[in-house]
């Protein structure tokens, strides 16, 4: 079991920068890769990055590739992303998951990969 909980939203003007924190409980942290992911009102929740149990292997959507980057921390049982050069189409609700490493090879994509995922935190890019 791994309950996750994310922090670090907020409102920021669009060119700024804002780092999202997902912290998550249990032991078994290192053994699962996370993503993060986004749903804007109205549309279907969308893959932004996903990140390997070791932080070998990394993935980022077309649309915040070369502004976002994801990390992970197995020490602190913390996964991050930092978001520079926001946009107001980067407004959403975001969320962190974890998936079993066998399932997400592959599939990093697919929201039904992910076992748990926190209850999201809002970000809002305008002037």
């Amino acid at each position: 079991q791994v309950q996750l909980v994310e922090s670090g939203g907020g409102l920021v003007q669009p060119g700024g920068s804002l780092r999202l924190s997902c912290a998550a409980s249990g032991r078994t942290f290192s053994s699962y890769c996370m993503g993060w992911f986004r749903q804007a009102p109205g549309k279907e929740r969308e893959f932004v990055a996903g990140i390997s149990w070791s932080s070998g292997s990394i993935y980022y959507a077309d649309s915040v590739k070369g502004r976002f980057t994801i990390s992970r921390d197995n020490g602190k049982n913390t996964v991050y992303l930092q978001m520079n050069n926001l946009k107001p189409e980067d407004t959403a609700v975001y969320y962190c998951a974890a998936a079993p490493l066998g399932r997400w090879y592959g599939n990093y994509r697919q929201v039904d990969v992910y076992d748990y995922w926190g209850q999201g935190t809002q970000v809002t890019v305008s002037s």
